[in-house]
């Protein structure tokens, strides 16, 4: 039998079917109340309808006429018990009634709210005066109907509330999306088996289960889409696999903190490929102690918990690296070589032409993650990067290929003019060298320990560790941290995103020095500059001679050699059309006329190899002052590291 409402809801139905649910999850020989004795028994947590009559004199009582779907529910059940885990009985026609603040809560709720708050917080906050009262018994949670909270077809909102959840209150659009909400709950309590508790198995679990793997096909199919909206709905229900399941997709469109794996993070099937990420978020926040990734780890054996140490350790040291097996492990290794040197564009698409022939783990596992947390291979991943991943047919199923995603890189040196989005940064310097490798940069533009490369790292993680490592520095010395890499065919980039001052009386250029053998290409621009002269720096040498160089100094140009027309400063200083406007038009006469282009992605948002070079300016002469700085060890001696810093100001030689 069924009893479909006005509103095309089945009230009896559902009610039904919860009741036969919740009386069959109920341990054996538990110790039960004698109305939830006689709830099991008649397989019916609810009560006898009310009548007509018996919902008029509630709203005459109440002086409101009730919103549809609890007339709904009313007319089938008047009050219900256990409402999900913490409302033990709800009420019915005779119980619902004013609070009336009976509470006190909304004086507590004013408190947070301050003079910028607007009507609909303030309304909010009012509900507890306003509001209808629904629990008649629960563990402290607050369930009230908000009479002024309603929508076109005459439903109220209704509004929950735990102090011990730590949240706001939860909004319901009305009393059946409240109820079916409870629903789910209920089955997400139970979800787990536990103690003396029978398996939770019944109609609606093995529909659920069988959506979640077919949820589970789907995404390997490549229709992720699909694929997570139903895993999303399972796993309101609790369903054990869907949050596993569908974390891998979420984490792989670049959602982070709220992803777990669920259990298969702790199934050693998976743990080489799912802990890895989750190791890297949590070591990426150095505030976290090692308990907040321990408890996520649930029931792992000691052989999961002693790879989450040791990936711990190699993700704060740097020295974790990916690995895969089959033809996409592969890929993996090719990948890596133009990731490093910063040509992220050619990495992802060696890594993704790769994925139809990814072998997984297990059944559950959906896609390759284990790469996301490899610090030169991380840096790939972006969420139109990861939704390509996911709509590419793998793991043996079939579907139809997706369109590669656009390239990051612009081409070119032009990217440079545009505001940094990230960062107010207007300052930047670089080094071009043609027919030599990255690698060999440091020998040409460094002396004795900086002719070796630092790991890869980002800008900020490079900064970083030169300010801890430093143990003198000087005013006279202008020793940049240059990322390196790839700057097209035959070419080599040495970048400084963060140079200091421009100090154009003791400015050297490193392009003669640099240049033995080869050609070498040296920019310095800071012409949006907010403070001090706006200024912008060319040089060019081979075979250890300058050929030409000019310098623009706040609308003074100072040149030298034979300096091609393409790039001649007259073209873009002592029109209108000089200063900051002057910058596009000579970063792409620099890029045509060598060939040249830097990469933005793996620049702004990548990890490069750096190292320190030799000074940009000379040393001070007679006559002429500066000042050192450097860190005390703990017994006075000047060392590197932390330490309280001094200072003095010393006349040169």
């Amino acid at each position: 039998m069924t009893d479909t409402t006005a509103s095309g809801f089945d009230w009896r139905s559902f009610l039904r079917r919860w009741s036969g649910e919740w009386a069959d999850a109920l341990p054996a020989g538990e110790t039960r109340s004698e109305a939830d004795e006689a709830a099991r028994q008649a397989r019916w947590l609810g009560f006898p309808p009310a009548s007509e009559e018996r919902i008029a004199a509630m709203e005459e009582r109440l002086g409101r006429r009730m919103p549809p779907s609890y007339r709904e529910f009313l007319g089938v059940s008047d009050g219900w018990r256990h409402a999900g885990g913490f409302v033990w009985l709800l009420a019915g026609t005779g119980d619902a009634r004013r609070h009336e603040n009976e509470s006190g809560l909304a004086e507590m709720f004013e408190q947070y709210l301050d003079e910028d708050a607007g009507p609909e917080a303030r309304r909010e906050a009012d509900i507890w005066r306003r509001g209808l009262q629904l629990d008649v018994e629960s563990d402290i949670t607050h369930v009230l109907m908000d009479p002024e909270d309603v929508d076109e077809d005459g439903e109220w909102a209704v509004y929950t509330w735990a102090s011990w959840r730590a949240e706001p209150p939860e909004r319901h659009a009305n009393f059946r999306a409240f109820m079916e909400q409870m629903y789910r709950e209920f089955h997400r309590l139970r979800a787990r088996p536990g103690g003396r508790r029978p398996a939770f198995v019944n109609d609606t679990t093995r529909k659920l289960d069988a959506l979640v793997e077919e949820a589970r096909l789907e995404a390997l199919r490549g229709r992720w889409e699909r694929a997570v909206e139903a895993l999303d709905e399972a796993g309101k229900y609790g369903r054990p696999r869907a949050r596993g399941l569908g974390d891998q997709i979420r984490r792989l469109l670049g959602r982070t903190y709220t992803v777990s794996f669920g259990d298969l993070v702790t199934d050693p099937r998976y743990a080489s490929e799912l802990l890895p990420p989750l190791v890297a978020e949590h070591a990426a926040h150095s505030y976290r102690g090692e308990s907040a990734l321990t408890s996520q780890l649930g029931g792992a054996g000691d052989d999961v918990r002693a790879l989450t140490h040791a990936l711990l350790e190699r993700m704060r040291n740097g020295s974790y690296r990916y690995t895969a097996a089959g033809p996409f492990g592969e890929a993996v290794e090719r990948a890596r070589e133009p990731a490093r040197w910063g040509d992220t564009d050619g990495a992802w698409r060696t890594l993704v032409d790769a994925v139809p022939r990814w072998e997984p783990l297990g059944p559950d596992h959906l896609a390759p993650l284990g790469w996301v947390a490899d610090p030169v291979l991380g840096p790939l991943l972006t969420p139109e990067r990861g939704r390509e991943l996911l709509s590419t047919p793998r793991g043996g199923q079939a579907g139809e290929t997706p369109e590669p995603t656009a390239g990051l890189d612009p081409g070119g040196l032009a990217w440079l003019a545009e505001p940094d989005p990230l960062s107010s940064r207007t300052s930047y310097r670089f080094v071009l060298v043609e027919g030599v490798q990255p690698a060999e940069l440091p020998g040409r533009l460094a002396d004795g320990d900086g002719t070796a490369l630092n790991p890869p790292m980002s800008s900020w993680e490079a900064h970083r560790g030169l300010l801890d490592g430093r143990g003198e520095v000087s005013s006279y010395e202008d020793r940049a941290l240059l990322a390196v890499g790839r700057a097209g065919p035959g070419w080599s980039f040495a970048f400084d995103g963060h140079p200091a001052s421009f100090d154009r009386q003791r400015f050297v250029s490193p392009a003669a020095a640099a240049s033995a053998g080869t050609r070498v290409v040296v920019v310095w621009s800071d012409l949006r500059t907010r403070h001090g002269e706006p200024f912008f720096h060319l040089s060019v040498a081979r075979d250890g001679a300058e050929q030409y160089a000019f310098t623009c100094v706040d609308g003074q140009v100072r040149r030298s050699g034979e300096i091609p027309p393409v790039l001649d400063p007259s073209r873009f200083f002592g029109g209108p059309e000089g200063g900051a406007e002057a910058e596009r038009p000579l970063l792409e006469a620099v890029a045509g006329e060598f060939g040249v282009h830097l990469p933005r992605h793996a620049i702004v948002h990548g990890r490069l190899h750096t190292f320190t070079s030799r000074s940009w300016t000379r040393p001070p002469r007679d006559g002429e002052w500066y000042w050192s700085a450097w860190t005390e060890g703990p017994h006075g001696e000047r060392a590197a590291g932390r330490g309280e810093t001094s200072g003095e100001e010393t006349a040169g030689r």
